[in-house]
């Protein structure tokens, strides 16, 4: 069973070759996509840049609302259609920022919120042309 996703929880789509250059380890979330164990966003920054790549934070918020409480599954559900906007932008990770429940006249509703991250090795963001390459890739070396 995968961890419950929360306040700072990091995604991130499956990428062996990052994986282990980077040494960090993952659980199972989605069809290509994993829960990063263990580490924050700050953490993970810093275990990325010690092994001499780079963590981009884009500044984008993206967001997703709900009505109803917060639960395990709508939260999933939330996570999931955010996973759908990343996946056109070819970003890699996914941050989420924000976890909150308010009431419209009466009416629970709940908005997530996170920050698209990326992991490469370059210095300068790549274009949606490299990224999409490099995901491609990275889904052949998956198999």
């Amino acid at each position: 069973m995968t961890e419950e996703v929360q306040l700072g929880t990091i995604l991130i789509r499956d990428n062996p070759v990052a994986a282990q250059a980077i040494g960090f380890q993952s659980e199972p979330y989605s069809a290509q996509w994993g829960l990063v164990k263990a580490l924050d966003g700050l953490a993970l920054d810093r275990k990325i840049h010690a092994a001499g790549w780079n963590f981009f934070f884009m500044a984008a918020q993206v967001k997703v609302m709900f009505i109803g409480a917060i639960e395990t599954e709508s939260i999933r559900k939330a996570v999931g259609r955010m996973l759908g906007k990343l996946k056109l932008m070819d970003f890699n990770c996914l941050e989420v920022t924000g976890i909150v429940t308010r009431r419209f006249l009466g009416v629970p509703y709940t908005v997530v919120s996170a920050h698209s991250r990326h992991i490469q090795q370059s210095c300068y963001l790549d274009g949606n042309d490299e990224r999409r390459t490099s995901q491609r890739d990275a889904e052949q070396a998956r198999g």
